[in-house]
């Protein structure tokens, strides 16, 4: 195939619409960030060439070296068959301007509090400034911290991980955005490891996958960790320890907000006496939640 593309094909548009149809031919799970065949296509060839990513246009028709046609052929090659999430072809991942180093070792960042913390959780903190102390558990490549640390500029932020492989990743991220003074990382079982520490603002993007879905997951999953993912039968054993234990990791107006995919009515039924708030983002208002500590279950 790479012999036949090299001499049938010269241009970037050559080069779009056989990744395309490929993309489609091999029946690829778009769920890492691009949502279509055209768009993943578009980014990998763009990345690759190391063009402009939001800049497709002025390059269509310009022609390639042999040397950029099997970089890029190689690439869309590996997508179709290995099925490797875009993401760790190119070590990169975007959560709105930022983007952040990712390989294997961590999930692929795709956190609707990303939405929230670029609006500083309003209407919910009301004085952003206020924010002196922040945790994200279950920190992964850190890109939360990340943007906790942009949106509360006075707050110093722990960031945990039961996985010191992630945190390997974790600290490429917090050094490439110079923050190291002020995103503490922990090696931490959710908040085993953070004995009598409080916060103003706990996050959590937990793993969330019940076993029934985690059995079902697309190809692509599966090159994620398991850990970051599979949560017990139902999908809420990181969160039910979250639960148990935020009141005691809390400021007295502190705020506990928690991403739990798909687990609204799961939640629902298993702490029924908890008055969820569950917050409004691109894809609706069952994906998180927020308490104040004072609504904790205890």
């Amino acid at each position: 195939m790479y012999s036949e593309a090299k001499i049938q094909f010269s241009t970037l548009r050559d080069l779009l619409r056989f990744a395309v149809s490929r993309f489609n031919e091999a029946g690829l799970f778009f769920g890492h960030g691009l949502t279509s065949a055209y768009d993943e296509a578009v980014y990998l060839i763009l990345h690759i060439l190391h063009l402009p990513l939001d800049q497709l246009e002025p390059f269509l028709d310009a022609r390639l070296t042999a040397a950029e046609l099997g970089q890029v052929l190689h690439i869309i090659e590996r997508r179709a068959l290995e099925r490797i999430p875009a993401a760790y072809l190119t070590k990169e991942a975007w959560l709105g301007d930022f983007n952040f180093y990712v390989d294997e070792r961590v999930i692929v960042p795709r956190s609707f509090i990303a939405e929230l913390l670029h609006e500083r959780l309003a209407p919910w903190v009301e004085e952003p400034d206020g924010i002196h102390s922040a945790l994200d558990l279950c920190t992964g490549s850190a890109c939360l911290a990340v943007l906790l640390a942009y949106a509360f500029g006075n707050a110093m932020i722990d960031a945990t991980d039961i996985s010191q492989e992630a945190l390997q990743v974790a600290r490429k991220n917090v050094s490439s955005y110079n923050l190291e003074h002020r995103i503490n990382l922990v090696q931490s079982d959710l908040f085993a490891e953070l004995p009598g520490r409080r916060y103003d603002l706990i996050i959590s993007n937990p793993p969330y996958v019940s076993a029934a879905s985690m059995a079902a997951l697309p190809e692509e999953y599966h090159h994620e960790p398991r850990n970051a993912l599979a949560s017990g039968a139902d999908g809420l054993e990181a969160t039910r320890t979250i639960l148990r234990g935020a009141a005691s990791h809390l400021t007295d107006q502190g705020l506990l907000i928690v991403e739990i995919g798909h687990n609204r009515e799961t939640l629902e039924r298993a702490f029924p006496q908890t008055p969820f708030t569950w917050l409004e983002t691109s894809a609706g208002d069952e994906f998180v939640f927020l308490l104040k500590r004072e609504q904790l279950p205890r």
